[in-house]
């Protein structure tokens, strides 16, 4: 059970490298598409061991009812990344009409804008909309290596002064202290990267003492603390035992099942998927935005379309009563 999505009918039009491990997609449109902000994604359905499945991505800059996308290819891919890498120009493809729940504030204020590995997807679109209405910005970029960061090139070139790269190849690093630091006390904070550089921000900004309001976030849900591993849960209340792949989500183990499951974004934002956890011999690797950290500390309750268990096995209810 999700919310309604609207779903439009598209073929791929264009599909090249925009680093070593990332692919940009255009969809061209069957009908006139809406306009939509930096900051917004759409869902693609795609064809993961037969069966269909949805994946959801970031909407970059595009001409007119078109949608682009870019795709890292993962090692670890539950099957999206290896399915988006494999479309050929002109195949059909179904996507949903953008929606945005990372969005860019239209006030006139600096901003500071922190983007990490394929975290840049949602930052590249803002930074070129503040730069070309003139708002005071800077962009930071972190990323392992030059090679593998997506859009440094063009970032580089039109931005200038205001942009920064820092690849750890390089032996460069953000210093996310001293970039808040150097803000004005109006200015705002867009972040999106992996949840350990998304935890150091809030950390940075609370430390500072600027307001929550001015934070903006987004975490890529493949983010985590630990490696992917195999796990099971047992569903407390019914003669359930679910086997969840490390290419899987917990969420996909537990429908998968036939288990009944209320969710929304499955990006670990809003909540709705969150099982309670009754009994675990195992961590639990949270990889979610909905948690406080002591919360997360407890480890009573996880985010089934993201997060997970650090292998082992759990006893879990899921709170869904048909």
């Amino acid at each position: 059970m999700r919310s309604r999505q609207e779903w439009m009918r598209a073929e791929v039009a264009d599909a090249r490298l925009v680093a070593d491990d990332t692919r940009l997609i255009e969809f061209a449109m069957s009908h006139a598409l809406p306009r939509f902000e930096p900051g917004s994604h759409t869902n693609v359905r795609v064809q993961i061991g037969g069966g269909a499945a949805t994946r959801t991505y970031t909407c970059l800059p595009a001409p007119p009812d078109r949608i682009r996308v870019a795709v890292k290819r993962h090692v670890h891919s539950r099957g999206g990344s290896r399915f988006m890498w494999g479309l050929a120009i002109g195949e059909p493809i179904e996507v949903t009409v953008p929606e945005n729940r990372f969005e860019l504030s239209w006030r006139n204020t600096p901003s500071l804008l922190v983007a990490g590995g394929i975290g840049v997807t949602p930052i590249y679109g803002m930074a070129l909309a503040l730069h070309a209405r003139g708002t005071p910005l800077r962009m930071v970029y972190g990323g392992r290596r030059r090679r593998d960061m997506a859009f440094a090139d063009e970032l580089e070139a039109r931005l200038g002064e205001q942009f920064e790269l820092f690849a750890a190849d390089q032996d460069r690093r953000i210093d996310l202290d001293a970039e808040i630091a150097a803000l004005p006390a109006e200015a705002e904070l867009y972040v999106c990267g992996p949840i350990g550089m998304l935890q150091a921000a809030k950390a940075a900004w609370q430390a500072a003492g600027r307001s929550v309001s001015r934070l903006r976030y987004e975490v890529f849900g493949d983010s985590g603390l630990f490696a992917e591993a195999p796990f099971q849960v047992e569903v407390a209340g019914r003669d359930v035992l679910v086997d969840v792949r490390p290419d899987q989500t917990l969420l996909d183990a537990l429908t998968s099942a036939g288990v009944d499951m209320i969710y929304d974004c499955q990006r670990g934002e809003c909540g709705l998927c969150v099982v309670e956890v009754l009994q675990a011999d195992t961590a639990i690797d949270h990889r979610d935005v909905f948690f406080s950290a002591e919360q997360k500390h407890e480890g009573r309750r996880m985010c089934a379309c993201v997060s997970r268990l650090v292998g082992g096995r759990a006893i879990i209810d899921v709170g869904y009563r048909p």
